[in-house]
């Protein structure tokens, strides 16, 4: 599977590399890293293309402002039928009103509660997510490569994963 993992920092960067230790394609993107594979959204974006398949780009950035305008200006640069997943630690009403917003212009979104720290690399992540049965399927292989057995659960409609994390 290729994803774009935006945030690069202690849990965005294990992750990133846990994924790529298993197969998957990673283009990572933060502003601070020089050798990140972009440093702008959009930058990121167009080297997210596989073969006609959905992007899916995955947000490891700080809850709150700065998961705002990420999320914002991805609705901009993504088409429908794309896939933006939160794994950071956003509170439950700002994932619903996220997943409400891109439903309107046809991406999809999950929100995913990560826990797993810097240990994450190694041990895997427990990973609660929340979204469509069909969206989750669709990211399941990379979430299988991040959780390790029983670190894996669909808690129901966006907005529940970051609601069971809390």
């Amino acid at each position: 599977m290729k994803l774009g993992m935006i945030g690069l920092g202690r849990m965005g960067g294990n992750m990133a590399e846990r994924l790529r230790r298993h197969g998957h394609e990673v283009v990572g993107m933060d502003p601070g890293k020089p050798d990140a594979d972009a440093h702008s959204l959009a930058e990121l974006v167009p080297l997210l293309a596989a073969d006609g398949q959905p992007r899916v780009a995955w947000s490891m950035v700080p809850a709150g402002e700065i998961t705002d305008a990420t999320i914002t200006e991805l609705a901009g640069l993504l088409s429908p039928g794309d896939l933006v997943i939160d794994g950071g630690n956003s509170n439950f009403h700002d994932s619903i009103a996220h997943g409400t917003a891109l439903a309107e212009r046809g991406i999809h979104f999950v929100d995913c509660g990560t826990s797993g720290g810097v240990w994450g690399l190694e041990n895997g992540y427990c990973l609660m997510v929340g979204g469509t049965p069909e969206v989750f399927a669709k990211v399941r292989p990379a979430l299988e490569t991040l959780a390790p057995e029983q670190g894996l659960i669909h808690t129901g409609p966006a907005g529940s994963g970051h609601f069971t994390k809390m």
